[in-house]
C-alpha cells in the first residue's frame, strides 16, 4: 500500500464514519490543522498516533505502518495549482510575497519563517457581509548565518 493510497483510504473512511478533522485530532492529541496535514500525507505520526488513527478509521496494518513513514513533502500535483481554493494561496503569495518578505526582514532581519517549527490555526469568522476564513500562521524566525 502506497502513502497516496493510504491518504485516499483515510479520506474515504473519514467520510464513511462522518468524522471531522477536530474529531480525529482529539483522538490523536493534536490540532485539527496538524492532524489534517498528517493524515493527508505531509507529517509523520508516532506509532501511538498511527495506531489510534488506524483504530478510529478502521485502517489495515499496512496503512498504520505507512502513517509512521517520513513523507515526501509537497502535496501539489503541479507547480502552479489548478484547484481554485489552493490557487488563491498561490495568488496571495504572488501578490503579497514581496510584502511579507519586506515586512519580515524589516522586523526580524535577514532570514526566513520556518515551515518546520510552525503552527497554524484556521477558524470561521462570522461576518454580516459573508463569513470569512481566518488563518493564523506562526513560524519560528530563522536568521541567515554569516560564515
Amino acid at each position: 500500500m502506497t502513502r497516496a493510497e493510504v491518504t485516499e483510504l483515510v479520506v474515504t473512511q473519514k467520510l464513511k464514519k462522518g468524522l471531522k478533522w477536530p474529531d480525529i485530532a482529539e483522538v490523536l492529541g493534536r490540532s485539527k490543522e496538524w492532524t489534517a496535514a498528517a493524515l493527508l500525507g505531509q507529517m509523520t505520526l508516532t506509532a501511538e498516533q498511527a495506531q489510534a488513527a488506524g483504530k478510529l478509521l478502521d485502517l489495515p496494518e499496512d496503512a498504520v505502518l505507512q502513517l509512521q513513514v517520513t513523507p515526501y513533502k509537497g502535496s501539489l500535483p503541479t507547480a502552479v495549482p489548478t484547484d481554485p481554493l489552493i490557487y488563491r494561496f498561490y495568488e496571495l503569495v504572488n501578490v503579497y510575497g514581496t510584502t511579507f518578505k519586506s515586512l519580515i526582514h524589516e522586523e526580524f532581519g535577514d532570514g526566513i519563517m520556518s515551515a518546520i517549527d510552525f503552527k497554524m490555526d484556521l477558524a470561521r469568522e462570522n461576518d454580516p457581509a459573508g463569513d470569512r476564513v481566518r488563518i493564523v500562521m506562526s513560524g519560528k524566525f530563522l536568521p541567515y548565518k554569516a560564515y
